[in-house]
């Protein structure tokens, strides 16, 4: 996600993050999302969930284009939707499971829906979730942050990730609890690029969090800023 169009597209020691996008679309109508503002105001297009088969076969490319890179698997889409149907998501894991050496990363407002499928994700995966705030703001049909953390915290899974992009404001402590009580590897946060005017943290308060998580887990820094209202 490149600049202010793309929010979401994570970097590693500065570097962006590859993508590959089997599955695109999503039905949770987050007021902060640049994917379907992108895709409906510039395209002319729908943010309908489709399957993309025809994009299986560009994984072997975009692995030996960015060796030793985590491939972020899905960032125009919600491959974990409750409307998701299996077949997609078993399709989209046959071929991870084609590259052991690679590394997948997985991102979802629905991390319950890992469960379904923790016998058929390749080992080599990240399994992240998006966790605004502990707060739940109304701004997403997305489960509640409560059961996005609920289900993180249970998920028996060795590599875990939080993003917390765009950062919400948030308790301070409860949100220390719960990403500790995650354990994620790492986790990205960062503030809205595109304008929306979210119910957003000082500054300060963010800087806070970042210090207090660093504590116990990498933190990979996006957008900090000032608050829109600061």
């Amino acid at each position: 996600m490149t600049g202010r169009r793309r929010s979401l597209m994570f970097t590693k020691n500065g570097e962006r993050l590859p993508t590959w996008n089997p599955i695109f679309g999503c039905l949770y109508r987050c007021q902060y999302c640049w994917a379907r503002d992108w895709a409906e105001r510039r395209h002319g297009r729908a943010f309908n969930p489709e399957f993309r088969p025809w994009k299986l076969r560009e994984l072997k490319s975009i692995i030996h284009r960015n060796p030793g890179k985590e491939i972020f698997v899905c960032d125009y889409g919600e491959m974990w939707g409750p409307w998701v149907p299996d077949k997609w998501i078993k399709a989209v894991l046959n071929e991870c499971r084609r590259y052991p050496k690679a590394t997948f990363l997985f991102l979802t407002k629905n991390p319950a829906r890992y469960y379904e499928f923790l016998d058929e994700l390749p080992e080599n995966s990240i399994l992240g979730a998006t966790l605004e705030s502990n707060i739940d703001w109304g701004l997403t049909r997305a489960p509640s942050p409560y059961e996005r953390y609920r289900a993180m915290r249970d998920l028996p899974w060795r590599n875990k990730m939080v993003s917390i992009e765009p950062v919400l404001d948030f308790n301070l402590e409860t949100m220390v609890k719960w990403i500790r009580e995650i354990r994620p590897v790492f986790i990205y946060i960062g503030y809205d690029n595109h304008n929306k005017r979210l119910p957003e943290p000082l500054q300060a308060k963010t800087r806070k969090l970042v210090e207090r998580l660093g504590e116990f887990t990498e933190v990979r820094l996006k957008t900090i800023r000032k608050a829109w209202y600061e």
